[in-house]
């Protein structure tokens, strides 16, 4: 991640009640003839574009119809079909804010500025990791153990608080609202509190099921 040298500007891409959260993944398959176009200028540079959430009906600013905040993401593997489509895997890289949108381009295409998180203390760096992983372990309890042990090999992989409610955001939680919300939360400690809260809530309604 600190070796990557992001770009001042990139296409964007908007789909709707679609979030993308650093270090998830999301396949893509690219069929309208702009992101087609966006895609090749991707590809011929630096392989970079970000994902944003289109909100309502998209209008020809993207600002109108787009949160404030995205995820630049990395083409991971590209293949093109021979009616000229492709199927895509993306790699979310980082929040980024877009501070100014652009014309001049079949699609839409923004100035970004990275998000920096505000981190957990390192004194409560361990704390945080076992209070997120204990709600995760309570809301699939009542799933079969194997599922469960999925799960928590996936939890495994962060060593660190904000990576890890990166990981619980892409995989656990659903609405779409609330993932917005998650993605625009500068606060890595804001983050883990609604979290929990959703995940405790997660739980009760497993329960009464």
């Amino acid at each position: 991640m600190a070796s990557i040298h992001l770009p001042e500007r990139c296409g964007v891409m908007l789909l709707p009640d679609c979030t993308l959260f650093p270090h998830g993944g999301l396949p893509l398959y690219i069929f309208e003839p702009r992101y087609r176009k966006m895609l090749d200028d991707s590809l011929e540079g630096d392989c970079f574009f970000a994902v944003a959430r289109l909100i309502g009906e998209e209008t020809s600013d993207p600002a109108d119809c787009s949160p404030p905040v995205g995820t630049i993401s990395l083409v991971r593997a590209s293949r093109e079909r021979d009616d000229g489509t492709s199927e895509l895997l993306m790699h979310g890289v980082m929040r980024v804010r877009f501070t100014e949108w652009h014309g001049g381009r079949d699609y839409p295409y923004a100035s970004i500025e990275p998000i920096i998180s505000q981190v957990v203390p390192e004194h409560q760096t361990q704390a945080a990791l076992k209070t997120m992983r204990g709600a995760v372990e309570d809301a699939v309890a009542p799933l079969p153990a194997e599922v469960q042990s999925g799960v928590f090999t996936l939890l495994d992989r962060a060593d660190d608080p904000g990576l890890m409610t990166d990981i619980i955001c892409q995989q656990f939680i659903h609405e779409a609202d609330l993932r917005q919300q998650l993605l625009e939360m500068d606060s890595i400690g804001d983050r883990i509190s609604r979290i929990c809260q959703y995940l405790s809530n997660a739980r009760l309604i497993l329960d009464e099921d």
